[in-house]
Parts: structure tokens; sequence; C-alpha cells
């Protein structure tokens, strides 16, 4: 029968973690006080919600995170995907205690698998008392697995039970699921947001069929984005970073042409697209669509699609390290009539 696992909000001393928290220097000799079982997640500012405390003792900080209520996860290139579960420090002597002999006084799980476990963690087989004994020399480790991952494949293969590692110490060779600088860097891409896609177009307020029509994106809302993921308790931490390289345009109709040809409009002196300016009409935009046929009364589906680099440092790698490219798209619909013409 396998270790139970319970969901557990974190307590009010955690919760006053987060706010002494400020980066990826936070101190290192914090309790986790987390309980076990899948991440629960307690924001310090409920305005802000930039930074945040998660079972397995992570600190995410999301200050510099894409902002808006449009803003979104990227969908990553490949296969890539979220470590399905990890193992981190969880608990103290005291709190594992506090946590396991209301199981085994409740027989909740069964005489002989209460017996066995308080074999395993009091009777020495091979742990004695909790391990009441190096308090404040270690922490048990549990198993956890991301916060909306409880179905993903490779969930419940973290099935060790608690297990105990002096500070200082690697946790056991059996363990590679145990949190790292690159743990916390994919854990760190999963939580990365970047900004909406819509695009401006002119210099019509409604695109003309057969007229250039230039799109480009705010540059002050298209810089790098980042989320650094820290466990203070170990004093590691990684900062996974995305920034856009190339906006996409897909007209949303066969009856178009892109500028350029591929549709993919490349960064720029750190500008996706051109702005429109005046005398301009003529000229073939850097960046943008031309509509061939009107779209009668409805409108075209234009996509806009920015592909984003993301890269990782942390403890220990100074050199930013690659994770797969992500892409993140809007749609916004686009009225394109018939030029009017004057008869004299």
């Amino acid at each position: 029968m396998p270790t139970v696992r319970r969901a557990t909000a974190l307590t009010a001393f955690f919760t006053g973690l987060v706010v002494a928290i400020s980066g990826p220097q936070a101190r290192a000799d914090v309790d986790p006080s987390t309980g076990s079982g899948s991440e629960t997640q307690v924001d310090a500012d409920s305005d802000d919600q930039t930074l945040s405390a998660t079972a397995g003792g992570i600190v995410y900080d999301r200050s510099k995170n894409g902002k808006g209520s449009k803003a979104g996860p990227v969908t990553p290139a490949g296969n890539w995907t979220p470590p399905p579960c990890y193992y981190a420090p969880a608990l103290t002597p005291a709190q594992l205690q506090k946590k396991l002999e209301p199981i085994w006084e409740a027989e909740s799980t069964g005489s002989q698998w209460d017996l066995s476990q308080r074999n395993r963690y009091v009777n020495g087989e091979p742990y004695k008392d909790f391990n009441k004994e190096k308090t404040g020399e270690g922490y048990w480790w549990d198993s956890f697995i991301p916060e909306g991952g409880a179905g993903a494949p490779g969930a419940l293969d973290c099935d060790k039970p608690y297990f105990w590692v002096d500070k200082g110490d690697p946790p056991p060779a059996d363990t590679p699921e145990a949190v790292t600088p690159e743990i916390l860097a994919h854990l760190a891409y999963a939580e990365i947001r970047v900004p909406d896609t819509e695009v401006t177009l002119a210099p019509e307020e409604t695109t003309k069929v057969n007229l250039p029509t230039w799109a480009w994106l705010d540059e002050t809302d298209f810089k790098p984005v980042s989320v650094t993921a820290t466990v203070p308790v170990l004093d590691i931490h990684a900062t996974a970073t995305a920034e856009p390289i190339s906006l996409k345009i897909d007209p949303g109709t066969k009856d178009a042409e892109t500028y350029p040809a591929s549709g993919a409009c490349p960064i720029k002196d750190g500008k996706i697209g051109e702005p429109y300016a005046k005398g301009k009409s003529d000229e073939d935009p850097p960046c943008g669509v031309r509509y061939l046929r009107s779209s009668g009364d409805g409108s075209y589906p234009l996509k806009a699609t920015v592909t984003w680099k993301i890269s990782w440092t942390g403890t220990g790698v100074n050199e930013p390290q690659d994770l797969p490219e992500g892409e993140f798209g809007a749609d916004q619909e686009v009225v394109v009539e018939e030029v009017q013409s004057i008869n004299r």
C-alpha cells in the first residue's frame, strides 16, 4: 500500500516566510512547514500575486512575469512538459510525528500498514523516534506533484515514502526526481506568462482590399519576462526567461498576402514590426498583410503568434541554458472593405 498523501494548506508560518523573501538569495535556514501532496499555493499579495509559496518549500517570484488579464502560458515546441513529480524538503521530525500519529491512532490505513510505518519511523527500521535526535540538522523529504498536474503521465512515479536528508548532503542516488536548479527551471518555465498578442493595424481603421496594412506590436509590452523559483531551505534557485524573437501573421483567409511572404516578422532593434506613419501608404510594410478580397458582411480571424526564446540560469549555472521555445497567439477580427471609387 503506498504512503498516504494529502494536499494541505501551508501554515501561517510559511505565509509569513513569503513576505520576508525578496528573491533568489532568500534565507537557507527556514522551516519548510509545508505538509505533503500536490502543491498548495498561498499568495502573499492578493492584488499583485507576484510572490507565492508552494508545498515543497518552493517560492515563485512572478514580479517580472507578463502582465494583463489576457497574458497566458506559452505553448512549448516539441513534447516538453513540466516535471510530473519531484521530491523536496517537507517536514521536521516534530511535524512528521504530528502528521502520522493521528493516522495510526485512527487505523485509517489498516493495522498492518500502520505497524510497518511505526517500524520505519519510530522503531529503528531504519529511523528511530522520527529522527528527533537530528532536529535542526535536516528534513524529511516528500514527493510533490506540480499544481494542476495530478493526472499527468508520470505524476505517481515519485512513490518513495518519506526519507531523511541531512543539511548539505545530496538526496539518495535512487531519487533522480529530487529537486535541483534544473528542475526548478522547468517548474519556473511552466509559470511563465507572456503578454497578449493583439497587433495594431494601420493606416485605416477598416482594412481595404489590395492596400498594404501595416502590423506591429507595442514594444513596451514585448520585453523579456521571467519567473524565479527558489527553495530557501536548500539555498538553490533558477530563473526561466522568455524573450520574444518573432511574430507570425496568419491573415485568416487564403485570399491575402503577408509581409514578409513567410508571414514571420523578425525582431529588429527590439521592435516587432514598424508603426505606420504618414507618407508610407505606397511602401510595403516590414510586417503586415494585404487582403485580396472583401470580408463581406463578416470579418477575417487574423491570428498573431509570437515565438519566445526561453532559457534559464540558476545556482551553479551562470551562462543561459536553452529550454524549448514557446508560442503564444491570439485571434482578432479584421473587417476588409472594397476601396470605394468616386464617379464624377
